[in-house]
């Protein structure tokens, strides 16, 4: 399996190559070159298959049995999900009024970013294993994805783990997650400025490919192939959980409700739809619309400010991943692909094509949802339910209480688990459940570095990493230190 990039400037990588990158060289993202298209025998055969089993399979099919042997594989991903709290890893929840919540948050914090995240981080320490190497992990979190990123990572000898999160925009809980990490190969900053604008220096320090290059620095962030390609596991595994039946022609549909921020999980979906699988997607958004808006007019333009929300982990005005469904989309169009993500870049506003626009409009219908829908879709929920939504699971709860067509299923995916966001819930009228180990976040020691405005953010960054790099180097000279 070959990746190559959506900007189609950049040589094609393995599975291996597209991994250890951040952006493509070119500034792009990376996709498979080409997707296999699953016949409806190999459906019905996935359909009798346990969540870990249908990742393995996956994995299988894009990562190459060349790269990682299949007995290797299964170990690794059974690895990865040996510390979920559930033993089914992931879990569907069956409530009132036809209401499926795929439960993506059983890992160890509690977001859905744990399942592609320890995967992802058993990858990386399978190659580098394998070629005595060190890489730099740069991450930029508007809430989840720093901590499951640090959890995949944490004491590893030869990963260093550099996350930035944006001071203020993030709750307690989620900041405590990151910052109570005292391992010796995590750094975290606290940036002054919301999660669009700590991408900045990140986005800089990608594009000095020499730079990224001797000093083996990549992201984690959904930008990576790797975590889009454990996500596509939600969408088949809510599919198989949801449809009535696998023996009707054609086989029926499922909508799959899909919150999101910088759109992974919903580029996931739109692969797995390329792939065959009869899902219905519907992305659900908060006030930061800019999804929305394209979906609706085509319009993939930042708003003048970003809004603080509820569902503050989807506060991001760029979703990058917008960018491999456009080339998705365009039926790989690397070249229409390059020029619009180059306009976006240089004016931060874009008008899709029509025919373009016409095309996403038909795989994706989309909804905002304020922070007072958030609130009374969690009320109602708990009423009817006796079950506490977080803020971001219930964008899609929402999207589901305004259906009247109760012939279709569908399946509301939740990203995080409540616990996370006692704020939101309290703000809700409902009263927070929060286990022991949440608690006793608050009591333990805490570390961090400031990223003020006015400071050099890359500069900082690259200090930080050259600083990293130079003592992976001593330890390798004087393995005894």
């Amino acid at each position: 399996m070959w990746y190559t990039s959506t900007r189609g400037m950049a040589p094609r990588v393995n599975f291996e190559g597209a991994l250890f990158s951040g952006y493509a060289p070119d500034g792009g993202l990376y996709m498979p070159e080409e997707l296999p298209r699953l016949d409806k025998e190999t459906l019905r055969h996935w359909s009798t298959l346990s969540y870990r089993s249908l990742v393995k399979e996956l994995c299988a099919l894009f990562i190459g049995l060349e790269l990682i042997p299949r007995h290797d594989l299964n170990d690794l991903i059974d690895r990865a999900f040996s510390r979920f709290r559930h033993r089914d890893v992931v879990h569907l929840c069956k409530l009132k009024n036809g209401l499926n919540i795929l439960e993506l948050w059983h890992g160890v914090t509690y977001a859905f970013k744990d399942l592609s995240l320890s995967c992802t981080a058993q990858f990386l320490q399978y190659f580098l294993e394998k070629k005595k190497k060190h890489v730099t992990i740069v991450v930029g979190t508007s809430g989840d994805t720093g901590s499951a990123a640090i959890e995949s990572v944490q004491g590893s000898r030869n990963v260093d783990i550099i996350v930035l999160l944006p001071k203020g925009h993030c709750s307690k809980i989620q900041e405590l997650q990151m910052t109570t990490v005292l391992k010796e190969n995590v750094h975290v900053f606290e940036v002054e400025g919301n999660s669009d604008e700590l991408d900045e220096p990140i986005k800089a320090v990608f594009a000095d490919v020499a730079f990224v290059q001797r000093h083996n620095v990549m992201s984690l962030n959904s930008i990576n192939w790797s975590r889009v390609l454990v996500q596509m596991a939600h969408h088949f595994f809510a599919y198989f959980q949801c449809t009535p039946s696998l023996d009707m022609h054609p086989l029926p549909t499922v909508e799959v409700v899909v919150p999101t921020g910088a759109g992974g999980n919903l580029a996931a979906g739109c692969i797995a739809q390329k792939m065959g699988l009869p899902i219905c997607l519907v992305v659900a958004v908060n006030r930061n619309d800019i999804i929305h808006r394209t979906v609706q007019k085509g319009d993939f333009s930042l708003c003048e400010v970003l809004r603080t929300t509820l569902a503050s982990a989807m506060d991001i005005q760029v979703p990058y991943n917008m960018e491999r469904i456009f080339w998705l989309l365009s039926g790989s169009d690397s070249q229409t692909t390059r020029a619009l993500m180059e306009q976006f870049e240089r004016t931060q506003s874009l008008q899709l094509p029509k025919d373009l626009h016409n095309k996403l409009s038909e795989a994706v219908t989309s909804e905002s949802v304020t922070d007072e829908a958030i609130t009374q879709t969690m009320a109602r929920c708990w009423e009817e339910n006796q079950y506490l939504l977080c803020p971001h699971s219930a964008t899609a709860v929402n999207y589901h209480y305004q259906q009247t067509d109760s012939g279709q299923s569908r399946c509301c995916l939740a990203s995080a688990s409540a616990v996370k966001f006692p704020e939101a819930v309290q703000a809700a009228g409902l009263t927070p459940e929060t286990p022991a180990e949440i608690l006793a976040l608050e009591h333990k020691e805490t570390r961090c570095i400031p990223m003020r405005r006015g400071d050099d953010w890359t500069q900082m960054l690259r200090v930080t990493i050259e600083g990293l790099s130079q003592r992976w180097k001593d330890c390798v000279v004087n393995p005894s230190e």
